[in-house]
């Protein structure tokens, strides 16, 4: 397990396939947004649908504030097609289908066994601006996330 980048620090840069194939590298991405970055456990399960739904719900606004929400699990590239149709979630999933990118986040699993939840705000100078992490309030990241979007708009 990789040690996590705290605030303040550089995000570590990856590439990692979209649900249609098509390379996701961190370092292009926030020369033109800031990314909010999120690792959660698994595609349609309960508190990850709640969570994708919740950051959903609040695209249009992140956008708005100059951001792009990227969803990372390990799940294949047809799950994420699936779930994100099932759901019209309108932002980028990635499968992180080896758990590279989230021992490089430092993203363990909680209890042992399910993927952890943790989201990162990162800057368009790559720098990590803030870190939640809760396996049971998965909506809470959406709305510290926002907040943290529009403090660095501001």
């Amino acid at each position: 397990m990789g040690t996590p980048p705290r605030v303040g620090e550089p995000a570590p840069d990856f590439t990692l396939p979209r649900s249609d194939g098509t390379p996701f590298r961190l370092s292009e991405a926030v020369q033109r947004r800031v990314v909010v970055l999120y690792f959660y456990p698994k595609d349609e399960t309960m508190g990850c649908t709640a969570e994708a739904c919740a950051f959903r719900d609040q695209y249009e606004v992140f956008t708005e504030a100059g951001a792009e929400v990227v969803g990372v699990s390990a799940d294949s590239s047809a799950s994420h097609q699936a779930f994100a149709a099932h759901h019209r979630l309108p932002f980028v999933l990635l499968t992180d289908a080896d758990g590279s990118v989230r021992k490089l986040y430092g993203v363990g699993k909680a209890l042992g066994i399910l993927d952890g939840r943790i989201t990162y705000v990162i800057d368009t100078h790559g720098i990590v601006r803030q870190v939640f992490s809760s396996r049971l309030n998965p909506t809470r990241h959406v709305a510290e996330a926002l907040q943290t979007v529009k403090g660095l708009a501001a």
